[in-house]
């Protein structure tokens, strides 16, 4: 009978919510779970410290902390957990990096039909404003998704 006493104390339930809470970010991703779960963790040291707290008390500090470290830490842990997506001046600076390089024509390339060149060991599809025979090498002067503009050299 104890033992159950001993599991129904207020800090041990606090824990576990906190730990299932934070075990659910990882069902419910957007890093907003995570953040409640630290709460209810806060809360449970905090009863392992004091002892005595009001349910009333014990929510407001769950609730506060986990709204404050909600609002002032997700965006800078997002930036590292979650990622970040591409934007146009990074896109832009990807792109760059093919224009200049030169390559060998491995597929004839004709207008309005593309055909492949090899870059650095790698096999690209390819457009040119000519027709462009096999064994050609070509300089690369655009990128459009996954197909190079290229012209003869």
């Amino acid at each position: 009978m104890d033992a159950i006493k001993e599991f129904f104390k207020p800090e041990i339930i606090w824990f576990i919510i906190g730990i299932a809470l934070l075990i659910m970010e990882f069902a419910i991703p957007g890093l907003v779970v995570f953040f409640f779960g630290v709460g209810a963790c806060i809360v449970a040291t905090l009863l392992l410290i004091f002892h005595e707290m009001s349910l009333t008390w014990q929510l407001i500090i769950f609730l506060s902390s986990s709204l404050i470290l909600l609002f002032s830490l997700r965006k800078w842990l997002a930036k590292i957990f979650i990622g970040r997506v591409i934007g146009e001046k990074e896109y832009q600076e990807i792109e760059d990096d093919f224009i200049g390089h030169h390559g060998i024509v491995i597929a004839e390339i004709k207008p309005k039909f593309s055909g492949k060149i090899e870059l650095n060991g790698t096999g690209w599809n390819a457009e040119a404003d000519e027709v462009i025979k096999k064994g050609t090498p070509v300089e690369i002067i655009g990128k459009d998704n996954l197909t190079l503009k290229v012209k003869q050299l």
